[in-house]
């Protein structure tokens, strides 16, 4: 048997993040949906409670949700491949940032840059450690270096999402430094 906040976690990725028109919820321009809609409207795919979403919230180790501050409304805080506004001001990004990728991506990225394929962002870590754990989700783990700082100067905007991951556009290959071993 699975856990259920894991398995509501999941399905709030899916329906926050990707597929809100799967059990008919309606997100806002801001990706905010009405979590007394997103209850009724997720049965009978999942039972959700407000304590599971809570739960769901608190618990999530990489802190991907919102809970709005009058309790009603939440929201994904990254990885949209739907269009929302997440009204993130641009942010000046530290010298270096971290890509976690799986090593067979390596060769297309080095020639194309860091896309953000179905995504509307490419996302960076702050740390070498937090890439590695994300690129290992894929295969073996390769971490790139984005020389950030260096991408903001020459124009690139970068966001700073309320979980700490940092968000942009894209990155061209000439700003990836040699993967971190």
């Amino acid at each position: 048997m699975s856990d259920p906040v894991i398995s509501a976690s999941k399905f709030l990725s899916l329906v926050l993040r990707h597929q809100p028109e799967l059990i008919g919820l309606e997100l806002d321009a801001g990706g905010w949906a009405d979590i007394d809609a997103l209850i009724r409207l997720a049965h009978p795919r999942m039972a959700l409670s407000r304590a599971l979403i809570e739960r769901a919230v608190a618990e999530n180790d990489k802190r991907r949700f919102a809970i709005s501050t009058d309790g009603l409304r939440i929201r994904a805080r990254q990885g949209h491949s739907i269009a929302v506004d997440l009204d993130l001001p641009a942010s000046m990004p530290p010298a270096r940032l971290y890509h976690g990728t799986a090593s067979r991506f390596v060769d297309a990225i080095r020639r194309e840059g860091l896309n953000r394929g179905r995504r509307q962002y490419v996302h960076l870590s702050m740390d070498a450690q937090t890439a590695r754990k994300v690129g290992a989700r894929h295969g073996a783990a390769v971490v790139l270096t984005v020389r950030a700082a260096e991408m903001a100067a020459d124009g690139h905007a970068f966001f700073l999402s309320e979980n700490g991951v940092w968000l942009t556009a894209m990155v061209p290959s000439r700003y990836l430094d040699d993967e971190e071993v």
